[in-house]
């Protein structure tokens, strides 16, 4: 039988403790050292994840060019003052082919957040009020949400080593680094000109030819939910070495892990690599990253067989790493590290 990835019914995460909790963490912790990779179901209607709300969030996509330019990141265009929140347009030539905007936690809290002197930290910038109405509002919602399945999530974590279930809350205290992506990958017309330097950009799926629109990678941070819009083509990366469908089920989150919660854990929790393909349609999908505050500093957690490791800042970390995909390279050095003489990140 070929590998796929589980399905959880986590709703007994948001409940008392029970045994059917205890059941769902040892499923959790099952996934996160197997595959890497989940699809969570079980979710209460108070969850945002159906259709309208989804296409409620993408409506952004739907502005006029004008309108979007106005959001563009420094990288992209000069004269704008943001440098990690905001749009990045699709750029030709690349293995990834995606456009979409990043957004921080001032979506949900507003400008206590926000630090003027750290570009982790600035303001996101987005459309006026009038252009998308009552579009803020349900970003806003959607992201305290996502937040909230997240610090259920990395409590089973937690449980799931041993730990206090709170042991991780205060490093994703209000004012972390947490990005509510949105993102469309348009249909592909340059795949056989990207050919001539990326010729991985074809695959095989199910004896068709398929795209890469999204290239392999693992997700540098903790944990990652991923709302999709019912077009196939996401896909992780078994331990063999083949590719598993994370199927795009309505009302679910399809969640992984990223390295720095493989460190954090002893490599009890798995992060793998992932990428979207596609076969001429176009695809949009709601990442969510939960990302510690800047200044939470990783260091090795008291479970038996975690190896040592240097501590460090996880918002020095995330700079040096998020900074080498495409769409924010050649921005490292506009960030000074804040990490203490001899700290590094892994």
């Amino acid at each position: 039988m070929s590998a796929r990835i589980p399905v959880i019914d986590v709703g007994a995460l948001f409940g008392a403790p029970s045994g059917r909790r205890d059941a769902v963490d040892a499923e959790i912790m099952a996934a996160s050292a197997a595959t890497g990779f989940f699809v969570a179901t079980g979710f209460a209607p108070s969850v945002p994840l159906d259709a309208a709300t989804r296409a409620d969030l993408l409506r952004i996509f739907d502005l006029p060019e004008p309108q979007i330019r106005c959001l563009w990141r420094r990288k992209f265009d000069a004269s704008r003052p943001n440098l990690y929140r905001g749009w990045f347009p699709a750029q030709d030539g690349f293995l990834t082919c995606k456009e979409g905007i990043d957004m921080g936690p001032d979506v949900a809290y507003g400008p206590t957040v926000v630090d003027p002197g750290d570009p982790l930290r600035e303001p996101t910038p987005l459309p006026p009020d009038a252009a998308l109405p009552g579009w803020r509002a349900t970003v806003a919602a959607y992201y305290s949400s996502m937040e909230g399945v997240s610090r259920a999530v990395m409590r089973a974590i937690a449980r799931g080593l041993g730990l206090p279930e709170t042991h991780f809350d205060d490093a994703f205290a209000r004012g972390g680094l947490s990005t509510l992506r949105l993102i469309r990958y348009p249909v592909r017309s340059d795949a056989d000109r990207v050919a001539a330097t990326e010729p991985g950009i074809w695959v095989d799926r199910g004896g068709e030819r398929w795209y890469v629109m999204g290239a392999p990678h693992v997700d540098t941070g903790f944990l990652t939910l991923l709302a999709q819009d019912g077009v196939e083509g996401l896909q992780a990366r078994h331990r063999d070495g083949a590719w598993i469908d994370v199927p795009p089920a309505e009302g679910s989150l399809a969640v992984n892990f990223g390295k720095v919660l493989e460190r954090w854990s002893g490599g009890r929790v798995k992060a793998t690599e992932h990428r979207v393909i596609g076969h001429g349609r176009e695809r949009r999908s709601i990442p969510f990253f939960y990302e510690a505050c800047a200044d939470a500093q990783i260091a090795p957690l008291p479970i038996p067989g975690a190896a040592p490791f240097e501590p460090f800042l996880f918002g020095d970390y995330l700079w040096k790493t998020t900074t080498q995909f495409v769409e924010f390279k050649g921005m490292e050095h506009l960030r000074t590290p804040r990490r203490d003489a001899g700290a590094r990140a892994p």
